[in-house]
This record gives C-alpha cells, sequence and structure tokens, in this order.
C-alpha cells in the first residue's frame, strides 16, 4: 500500500488477495487500520510460485523499505559464536560472528560478545588452548605470558605434542557439546592419580581445570534436561508496546537471552507480532531444531515451511501448556514483562529530560532528534570531527557519524575552522538526501562543545545554507572548568546556567560528554592507522595480504623500497607485474 507520495504504508501477503484487499473496504476496522486506508492513494502486488516464498519476500520488504503499519524488527544484528577453527595443526579457539565461512566447528549462538568472552576466558583455563593468531603462532620463540598464568599449553613453541593438544580440542568439543559430565570425571580421574603420585603441582593445575568447568556450568544458569537444541521466544505487550525475549539453548545449556523491541501499532495482535518477529528475526540467522512459543501465530505450517528449507533439516514450532518447556516459557515471560516495565520506565523518564530541555532553552517543544558535535586532535593532526544523536529512547547510535577533517587550509588546531567544516558537510548531505525534512533526519536542537565563538562559527555555516530555523546552543565549560558550572550560550542572547542539581543539566553533561567520548575515540583510532601505514598503503594493487608478505620477506618498508625486481618477484603472491608497479613506485625519479 502506497500513499499519494508513493510511500511505502504496509507490506502484507494474502492466500485469497480478492477477500484480503475486499476486507479493507469493509467498516469496522481499528484505529491503526483505519489510518492506514486512509492515506493508501495506490496498490502494487507481486506475486509468488508458493505461500512459503510469499512469507519470506513479505518479511523481506518489510527489513528493506520499513513501512510506517507493519510490525518491525528494529535491532538485527548478528551474534557471536564460539569457533574452534580447524585450518591449522594445533587449532585455534576464538571469538566469530558473521558468516560462517572458516573451516572449523561452531558452537552457539550466545547471547552477547560479553558472554562468549567468559566462556572462552573459562575455557582457556580448562583446556589450556590457544587464541593467537596463526601468524604469531608461527612467529613465537619463546612462550608468551599465557602459558606463563597457565591459560595456554605452549603448542608454538612443543611444550606439548600434536596428539595431546588434539585431545585437549577433542575435550573442548565435548564440553561445548554438552557433554560436560564424562569430560569432568576424567579429569577428576587424573587428578587422583596425580594425587596418589604425589605429582602435586601436576594435581592442582587439573583442580583449577575442573573448577573453571565448574565456574562456565553456572554461569549457564538453568540448563533444561529435555531440550538440547531450540529458542525459547516469548512476547508480552503492553501499552502499544512490546518487548521478545530469546533464550538460547544449545547442547542443553542454556546459552544467554537477548530482548528485542518491534515497532508495533496500539491493537495489534499477539500471533501477528509473534510471526513478524519470527520472519525477520532468522532472515539472517540460522535456525535450531525447535522454536519454543509463548503464542502461537497464524501461519505456522508456512513458517514451519521456511524456517526447515532455511535450515536444511526439520525446523519444529511449539506452543508448550505444560511440563519443562512450559516453565522455560514462563520464565522468558517473566523476564519480557520485566524488560518491557524497564523501558518504558527509562522513557518516561527521557520524556520528562527532553520537555525540561524544551523549558530551559525555549524550544517549540520537546526534541525528537538532537545532535552534539564535538572535535578531538593533538596539535591539529589526526583531526576528526564527531557527531551523536539521540532522541526519545535514548542514544541513537545507529545514527552516529563520524567526519574526517579534510581541509588543506586549516590552520592546525584551529576548532572553529574543524566545527565549520563538519556542519558544512552535514548540511550539505542533509540538503541532499532529505530536501522536505520529512524523512527525520533532520535535528530539532543542535548542542556544540563550545562557547560563543563556535556558535558564531556555526550560525555563519546554517546562514549560508539557508537554515535558520534550528536552534542552536554552545555548551561552555565555565569557570574553572568545572562540572556543574556550564554556561549555555545562544545567538542573540546572554550566557546563562541551570541549577547544579538540575537533572537537565546532568543530561546535557551526559550528551556532552558522549559526544567527546566517540570523537575521542575516532580520533585514537585513526592515530593508531596512521602510526602502523607504510608507503606500501599506496602502491595500487597492494593488499593487506602481500604487504604482509612484503613486510615478512623484507623486515620493513625502508627493505622493500631497496629491493630490486629478482627479490621482489621472490615474495609469495607478488607477479612479476606488481613487482615492477612497486620497483616503479620506490625508484620514479
Amino acid at each position: 500500500m502506497l500513499d499519494a507520495q508513493a510511500r511505502v504504508l504496509y507490506v502484507g501477503k494474502a492466500r485469497n488477495l480478492r477477500a484480503r484487499v475486499s476486507n479493507y473496504a469493509r467498516p469496522g476496522h481499528s484505529p491503526r487500520i483505519e489510518r492506514m486506508i486512509r492515506e493508501t492513494a495506490s496498490m502494487m502486488f507481486l506475486t509468488t510460485r508458493t505461500e512459503t516464498e510469499a512469507l519470506l519476500l513479505e518479511q523481506n520488504l518489510i527489513k528493506q523499505l520499513k513501512p510506517k503499519y507493519n510490525v518491525l524488527l528494529r535491532d538485527d544484528k548478528s551474534f557471536p559464536n564460539i569457533l574452534v577453527a580447524k585450518d591449522h595443526p594445533f587449532a585455534q579457539i576464538k571469538k566469530h560472528r558473521g558468516a560462517k565461512k572458516e573451516k572449523g566447528t561452531y558452537f552457539g549462538p550466545f547471547a552477547s560478545a560479553g558472554a562468549v568472552n567468559r566462556t572462552l576466558n573459562q575455557l582457556q583455563k580448562a583446556f589450556l588452548l590457544r587464541n593467537c593468531t596463526d601468524a604469531v603462532f608461527d612467529s613465537r620463540t619463546r612462550p608468551c605470558l599465557l602459558y606463563q598464568i597457565k591459560r595456554c599449553s605452549g603448542p608454538c613453541v612443543g611444550l606439548i605434542s600434536e596428539a595431546d593438544y588434539a585431545a585437549a580440542v577433542k575435550d573442548a568439543e565435548r564440553f561445548l557439546s554438552g557433554r560436560s559430565t564424562r569430560v569432568q570425571e576424567e579429569l577428576a580421574e587424573q587428578m587422583m592419580a596425580a594425587s596418589e603420585a604425589m605429582e602435586f603441582e601436576r594435581a592442582a593445575a587439573l583442580r583449577d581445570r575442573i573448577r573453571a568447568l565448574t565456574t562456565v556450568q553456572g554461569a549457564q544458569g538453568i540448563n533444561p534436561r529435555g531440550v538440547a537444541e531450540a529458542d525459547v521466544v516469548a512476547l508480552h505487550l503492553e501499552n502499544g508496546q512490546a518487548c521478545v525475549q530469546v533464550f538460547f539453548i544449545r547442547a542443553n545449556q542454556n546459552w544467554g537471552n537477548r530482548d528485542f523491541y518491534p515497532r508495533v501499532g496500539e491493537d495489534v495482535s499477539a500471533a501477528e507480532v509473534m510471526e513478524a518477529f519470527l520472519g525477520q528475526f532468522y532472515d539472517n540467522k540460522e535456525p535450531p531444531r525447535q522454536l519454543i512459543l509463548s503464542d502461537a501465530i497464524e501461519n505456522a505450517d508456512l513458517m514451519t515451511e521456511a524456517l526447515s528449507e532455511k535450515a536444511g533439516r526439520k525446523v519444529e514450532l511449539l506452543v508448550p501448556q505444560r511440563g519443562e518447556k512450559a516453565e522455560l516459557v514462563s520464565g522468558a515471560l517473566r523476564n519480557a514483562r520485566e524488560s518491557l516495565a524497564r523501558r518504558m520506565s527509562e522513557s518516561a523518564t527521557q520524556a520528562k529530560l527532553l520537555r525540561g530541555l524544551a523549558e530551559a532553552f525555549d524550544l517549540d517543544g520537546p526534541p525528537k532528534r538532537i545532535e552534539v558535535y564535538d572535535n578531538s586532535h593533538i596539535q591539529g593532526t589526526n583531526a576528526v570531527g564527531g557527531m551523536i544523536v539521540a532522541g526519545p529512547e535514548g542514544l541513537m547510535k545507529n545514527q552516529y557519524r563520524k567526519f574526517n577533517i579534510r581541509g588543506d587550509d586549516l590552520t592546525p588546531g584551529d576548532d572553529f575552522g574543524m566545527m565549520k567544516e563538519v556542519l558544512t558537510r552535514r548540511f550539505t548531505r542533509l540538503l541532499k538526501e532529505d530536501p522536505d525534512r520529512d524523512k527525520g533526519l533532520w535535528p530539532d536542537l543542535l548542542l556544540i562543545d563550545g562557547g560563543a565563538g563556535q556558535v558564531s562559527a556555526v550560525q555563519e555555516i546554517m546562514v549560508a545554507h539557508g537554515v535558520e530555523d534550528i536552534p542552536m546552543v554552545g555548551v561552555a565549560k565555565g569557570i574553572d572548568r568545572d562540572h556543574g558550572k556550564e554556561e549555555f550560550h545562544r545567538i542573540g542572547q546572554r550566557p546563562f546556567a541551570l541549577k547544579r542539581n538540575d537533572p537537565v543539566l546532568y543530561f546535557i553533561q551526559r550528551l556532552r560528554d558522549e559526544a567527546h567520548r566517540f570523537a575521542i575515540g575516532t580520533h585514537r583510532a585513526k592515530r593508531a592507522k596512521a602510526v602502523s601505514a607504510t608507503p606500501l598503503d599506496d602502491i595500487p594493487g597492494v593488499g593487506a595480504a602481500r604487504k604482509r608478505a612484503l613486510l615478512a620477506h623484507f623486515g620493513s618498508a625502508k627493505a622493500v623500497s631497496r629491493a630490486d625486481l629478482a627479490d621482489l618477484t621472490a615474495v609469495e603472491g607478488v607477479s612479476e607485474g606488481l613487482a615492477q608497479k612497486i620497483y616503479d613506485f620506490f625508484h620514479e625519479s
């Protein structure tokens, strides 16, 4: 369904298209559907070969087009896994996120990177597997610090045989596959044997490994006995908002949970939200063997067929009423209810702060989009600008932007000039991407880190672009550059301050500090990249792999610049043509 400007309002599917469209012409719809019908100016129809294809196409279009009246899952990040990489005689254990292209065994998904890191930390204590890269492994001549603190068995320098290391890898895989009891029993037997043989140091090491495994199991919380592999999906709806909790059960272990807040209307049903969530959530994720749901969906047969086709095996959708699975759903529902209550409380606090901000700065209403700008550099080097965005739901991190300062005519350290460049580029792009201001990209308030000078510089940019209706405020440190003594500068008005205990002041300080953190982090990343830069980066055809090969062969970029053609062609991956390019680059004169 499209509006008068051809913007997509709604995407839906139907087994019987005539009945579905005719139904919209009848009275008795909910307020949300009535608004949608009023705004609809035209309709577009797509046909598919099967109903399953229609279901998949519907969810893909919703994710791409983000229609106003559809249930939309806004958080669509991938989840981390643990990878036991098998492309080396001594397997590496590490965190992995994204497509599973690397050779090895994958365990997951885990709910967060923190859960993976904690598990990896304990697994290193228990099985002493390496986590270093192959390049580091091949270059070692003596054990690293991890070996000294008993987190690695030192395979890089031959302190463990390949067979013994492979046995440790197998034990780790058995543990991650859920066969942890047998692993602990074997370690306990080895500990007792070492103790009887008076090898107390070895016995103590085995005791520490058993303790590490117990820590992993304790951190995994409730471990269901009758559910080997499933996602528990529970939905709670309240006051037009929704929270979906997903618990990841793998190898009879709880590997954590995540909460999601899909965009819903006030009158959507639980079945509609659950179906939309499943379709969008598993669009780029492999579904487990079972999905244990709190609410049934209307097209369960189609969803089962679509997910089974995606996974290449049977996927079950269950809505349990009793037993262990029902208890898992009950626990997930409780988490969903509590998470939504916390979020609604935070939203109410945020709304109150935005109202206070509007009153403090004489705005027409609470701002829906606040943009905060800051610069970072060291005496003008590696200069960057940062923009953070906040709104009714808090910080909008997917809207953050960084700006590499490119002005060749800028005096090093010229903060005014840097701010001018950042705002010029920002509003030039805004005018190009959203000239009608109907996409929600335009700010309602600009906060600038600085005083009257910075505000005047920004004002010049705004006038030059014909944008004079956006309020802007400069946040200066004030007397002694002390927190709580900030002064606020606006065009044509005297500076003023807020009371030290005013919540709005704390809110502005948090926004200013977040902009500062983001700008400094971007600057440090740029500086670190510059430190590792070499002339090889400027040679066409020399990418990261060939750069590593050249540096490994010659030892430094300077040695590469002195090499002749015969030496360059001896490097693996460097053809005669590329060798000529590299030679010419360093010998142009």
